[in-house]
């Protein structure tokens, strides 16, 4: 009997906060969690995509390069390294150095910079606006939310696709634009790593290590 009380009052506080929650969110809310959605889906989900971006970090380190995605896989194609993931290993091969670094595919370590920018969707707060230039999307950090503290996505109005991303992690911000961006049509061979391409690098495997 009392196990089936307490079985009842958890539901209860469950079914309590899950209606505060809805009520607490707002039409904007809704919509901007929605247009974003769709927007992630095109560039992370199954179908795949590619894109050109430009960084710049507070004005002060640039790059670009183009890179692909799909579902867990990924590859891209900077000033100075090409690197090709299939989803369980991660091939980083430095163009300048003739290296080929291997890592198991969800090893921080392949990138010193990975962990400052994780990313879940819902631990964020959002909202959307209209400007001259597309849709703004603004996502906020909930309290205790390690990595990305807020990002600003701005969408094309009739596609939404992405055009630009600036991220502020810590007090630093980070600029990204976005141009000839495609959605689908990615094939899986595109993340398969090229080994005769790198005939005479040194290869440094890093897995298990």
């Amino acid at each position: 009997m009392i196990d089936r009380m307490k079985r009842y009052a958890l539901l209860t506080l469950l079914l309590v906060a899950a209606v505060a929650t809805s009520m607490a969110e707002t039409p904007n809310e809704r919509q901007a969690r929605k247009m974003f959605d769709q927007t992630y889906d095109m560039v992370f989900g199954a179908q795949g995509s590619t894109l050109h971006y430009a960084v710049n970090i507070i004005g002060v380190y640039k790059t670009e390069g183009t890179v692909w995605y799909k579902g867990k896989k990924s590859r891209f194609v900077d000033e100075k390294y090409n690197a090709y993931c299939d989803g369980e290993t991660y091939w980083l091969a430095n163009r300048k150095k003739k290296t080929v670094t291997i890592f198991t595919a969800n090893d921080d370590k392949r990138d010193k910079y990975a962990t400052k920018f994780t990313f879940e969707p819902d631990n964020y707060l959002y909202s959307i606006a209209d400007s001259k230039e597309g849709y703004v999307i603004t996502l906020k950090a909930k309290r205790g939310v390690k990595g990305i503290k807020e990002a600003r996505a701005l969408l094309d109005k009739k596609t939404r696709y992405p055009l630009s991303l600036r991220i502020k992690v810590s007090i630093f911000h980070t600029t990204i634009k976005i141009s000839n961006f495609k959605s689908g049509g990615i094939s899986d061979d595109s993340f398969k790593f090229p080994q005769s391409k790198y005939q005479g690098y040194e290869v440094i495997d890093k897995r298990g290590s």
